[in-house]
């Protein structure tokens, strides 16, 4: 039980360490002002070259989603995701321990070049990513959470981290498991994740870019709209799930762009009625239907 006990509290010292040094000492490095600066420059592009040109600058629920941003990602870990996720981590570690397994790495990448192993770690954790995002779509428990997401009904660059905080849990323990088996670095983790972001915040805003001839490997905002319709094809339970990839959905036909979305009505069945406040919306997944 110490052992438990001393991870939960070098977790919650560690990461308030972490935020701290991140927010008061600024570098190149420093993933809180990266978000920051990726935030502020799509945020000017949008104002620069609006798609819905009566859209307001500070949108409806800009500010929510902006709580949303910081609170999944700095304010969760804080509160417990840290000391959740390290716990998961070594008593996973141990199981395997146990067996006579002590190195999960399959594939030694650390002699590849930087760019071949941020490449590979970006197409493998994308095409992951989409058959999960799949999953939050089909299966009603887990739609109950993503819900949250879909409450959009105003597109802007930070919709893209309005989601439920179980949203973490799930990418991330499906996630963890197939990119330790590759051994990838904290530097690429970085990395791939800088750029991710910055592709997540292009296609949740309210700009006017397809890709042309690339829009059959790069999703966009032109594309994404249409993952947030509040119509969607009969049928179906969702389309267009690419997360900074499209290439999964033309390839296995979940791609579905009929015409501009620019003015399509955006969130699901019923949305109107859909709670409105960081709280409830967090709630509302938990509350027997």
């Amino acid at each position: 039980m110490q052992k438990w006990i001393e991870i939960i509290r070098q977790s919650y010292g560690g990461y308030w360490n972490y935020l701290s040094n991140e927010v008061l000492h600024p570098h190149w490095h420093n993933y809180f002002y990266w978000l920051l600066g990726l935030s502020l420059a799509t945020w000017l592009l949008e104002l620069a070259f609006p798609w819905r040109k009566n859209q307001a600058a500070i949108r409806r629920d800009f500010w929510l989603d902006a709580f949303y941003m910081l609170f999944n990602f700095f304010l969760f870990s804080l509160i417990g995701f840290s000391a959740i996720s390290n716990i998961g981590v070594t008593f996973f570690n141990d199981a395997l321990h146990s067996i006579g397994i002590h190195n999960m790495v399959l594939i030694q990448l650390e002699s590849w070049p930087a760019w071949s192993r941020i490449i590979i770690l970006f197409l493998v954790s994308d095409f992951i990513q989409w058959n999960v995002h799949r999953l939050l779509h089909r299966v009603p428990v887990l739609w109950e959470f993503h819900k949250v997401h879909h409450s959009v009904q105003e597109m802007g660059f930070a919709a893209h981290l309005r989601y439920h905080w179980m949203e973490n849990i799930i990418y991330k323990a499906i996630l963890f498991i197939p990119l330790s088996l590759l051994g990838f670095g904290i530097l690429d983790m970085f990395a791939m994740h800088i750029v991710a972001i910055a592709i997540g915040h292009i296609n949740h805003s309210n700009l006017n870019i397809s890709w042309g001839p690339l829009k059959y490997i790069l999703n966009s905002p032109a594309m994404h709209i249409w993952h947030h319709a509040e119509t969607i094809p009969k049928g179906k339970y969702g389309i267009n799930y690419g997360i900074s990839l499209s290439v999964w959905d033309y390839l296995f036909g979940t791609a579905h762009v009929p015409h501009s979305g620019r003015d399509i009505s955006l969130g699901f069945a019923d949305v109107k009625n859909y709670p409105t406040t960081f709280w409830s919306q967090v709630a509302a997944p938990f509350k027997r239907k």
